[in-house]
C-alpha cells in the first residue's frame, strides 16, 4: 500500500514543479526589514495530489473491471446488499493490488527509488513511470477503442508505447467497461437459468403468489458455494489482465 501511494504521488506531480525548491508562503515587514517564510512547493503539490488519488486509482489500474464484475455478481445472486459495498470495494482493492503488483514493483524500482535517491531527475523518473503504466494500459486496451479515440482527436497512428495519455486513458476505461460487462454477462447466465426454472416450477404448482426470487436464492447460494464461486471469480478476474 505504501509503495503504491508513493508511486501515484510521484506520477501526479508535474516535473517542472518538482524542480522548484520552495514557495513564498508568508512575508512579514518589520523594523529590521522583510522576513519571508517559505513552504516547500514539493510538499504542497504532493498534498494537493492526494485529492486526485481516487481518480488515478480508478482510471489507471485494474480496479474498474473488478468492482463492476463483483457488483454484477451480487446482483445475479440476488443478495441485495450482501456483501455490503465496503466489502466489495475492499475485495476490489486487494485484488487490484495483486494484479498490479508487477507494475507497481517496476514503478518503485525504476522510477520512485532512483528519484528519491537522487539518481534520476524528476522529469526522467516521471517519464519512466508514465511509460511503465502506459505499457500496462496499452496491453489491456482494445485496438478498436484506441483507434476510435485517436480518430476523434485527429491523431495517429502511433508507434509502440507512444500513445499519448490523452488518448490512452479514455480508450483504456472504455475497454475495461466492455470487458467487465462481458464477464458479468457470463456470470449472470447460470443464475438466470435457476430463476427461470424455479419460476416455471412455481407456476406449474399454482404458487403464483410466491416470489420466485425468494425461492431461488438458497439454490443460487448453494450452487455458488458448491462450485467454489468466489475462488473461480477471483481467479478468472486476475487472469483476465495482461501485463499484470
Amino acid at each position: 500500500m505504501t509503495r503504491f501511494l508513493l508511486v501515484v504521488l510521484l506520477l501526479s506531480v508535474p516535473a517542472p514543479l518538482l524542480a522548484q525548491s520552495g514557495l513564498p508562503a508568508l512575508t512579514l515587514n518589520g523594523e529590521d526589514g522583510e522576513t519571508t517564510y517559505s513552504l516547500s512547493l514539493q510538499i504542497l503539490v504532493l498534498m494537493t495530489a492526494l485529492t486526485v488519488l481516487p481518480s488515478i486509482v480508478l482510471g489507471m489500474s485494474a480496479f474498474t473491471r473488478i468492482i463492476i464484475v463483483l457488483s454484477i455478481l451480487r446482483q445475479a445472486l440476488g443478495t441485495q446488499q450482501t456483501p455490503p459495498n465496503q466489502v466489495l470495494v475492499a475485495i476490489a482493492l486487494f485484488l487490484s493490488f495483486f494484479v498490479m503488483q508487477p507494475v507497481l514493483t517496476d514503478l518503485y524500482d525504476n522510477a520512485l527509488t532512483p528519484y528519491l535517491e537522487e539518481e534520476l531527475p524528476a522529469d526522467v523518473a516521471l517519464a519512466n513511470g508514465q511509460q511503465i503504466l502506459s505499457s500496462f494500459m496499452l496491453e489491456n486496451t482494445r485496438k478498436n477503442d484506441l483507434t476510435m479515440f485517436a480518430d476523434m482527436r485527429g491523431d495517429g497512428p502511433y508507434e509502440d508505447n507512444a500513445v499519448p495519455l490523452g488518448v490512452l486513458l479514455p480508450a483504456f476505461i472504455t475497454s475495461e467497461l466492455k470487458t467487465a460487462f462481458q464477464i458479468g454477462f457470463l456470470i449472470f447466465l447460470p443464475f438466470l437459468v435457476i430463476d427461470m426454472v424455479i419460476a416455471s416450477i412455481l407456476m406449474a404448482l399454482g404458487m403464483m403468489m410466491l416470489s420466485p426470487i425468494l425461492v431461488s436464492l438458497p439454490f443460487k447460494l448453494l450452487l455458488f458455494v458448491l462450485v467454489d464461486g468466489w475462488a473461480l471469480t477471483m481467479g478468472s478476474l486476475a487472469s483476465s489482465f495482461a501485463g499484470g
